[in-house]
């Protein structure tokens, strides 16, 4: 159950930091780089059975 909650507030962090907004235009794809290399670490370590 824990791991399902995770893997949505992951998902949602992702889309919230696209930057998509205009004051958000200069950051660039930083941000969402990030969630998404955080995302995959923990897909990784699901599927390694340690999380």
């Amino acid at each position: 159950m824990f791991t399902i909650i995770l893997l949505i507030v992951l998902i949602v962090l992702f889309f919230t930091v696209l930057p998509t907004w205009p004051h958000s235009k200069k950051w660039g794809y930083g941000p969402g780089g990030v969630i998404g290399l955080v995302l995959v670490i923990v897909l990784i370590l699901l599927l390694l059975g340690r999380l």
